[in-house]
């Protein structure tokens, strides 16, 4: 069976590249690029809060900085095959996406962002039905009559007993 010229070159093209593919896939830039990274968490935050670093620089066997607008400079300590940090956003922190660098001893760099969240404090409780619903005026009526009822009680369980024993 003949073959035709470009049917061969195709078997050839596809024969030498089945070798090559592992060889392709595992480049030392694929390596290079996995090593490095940054991580927050939670990467959404409202100002005020907390949140945890963790990143990678090859051997992280030395400290590293990671820098954010909201945060500042942090360094980041070599932990449980890591390099870990907490760092607090500051409250007046405006909301928005801040990019955070990673900046490792040996001068390779990794990005993420963080996502800041406008603090809301409310201004009263839920309205669950144990008082929230109450206006602030009729509090005191509330608990004036309440009492009442309480005095009024304990009056008629005293005459009920006086009564009991004359009778």
């Amino acid at each position: 069976m003949r073959m035709s010229v470009p049917a061969a070159a195709a078997v050839l093209v596809a024969g030498l590249a089945v070798p090559l593919a592992p060889a392709l896939w595992n480049t030392p830039a694929a390596h290079a690029a996995a090593a490095v990274f940054v991580e927050l968490n939670p990467s959404t935050v409202p100002a005020g809060d907390d949140l945890a670093l963790r990143a990678s620089c090859d051997d992280n066997l030395e400290p590293a900085t990671v820098t954010s607008e909201p945060i500042g400079s942090v360094i980041v300590q070599p932990e449980f095959g890591f390099l870990t940090a907490n760092a607090e956003v500051p409250a007046s922190t405006e909301a928005g996406d801040y990019p955070v660098t990673l900046k490792c001893p040996d001068g390779r760099t990794a990005t993420s962002t963080l996502h800041v969240l406008a603090k809301v404090e409310p201004t009263r409780g839920p309205a669950t039905g144990g008082g929230g619903t109450a206006q602030d005026a009729t509090a005191p009526i509330l608990i004036g009559s309440g009492m009442a009822t309480i005095a009024a009680g304990a009056v008629l369980g005293v005459l009920a007993l006086r009564r009991r024993r004359h009778g």
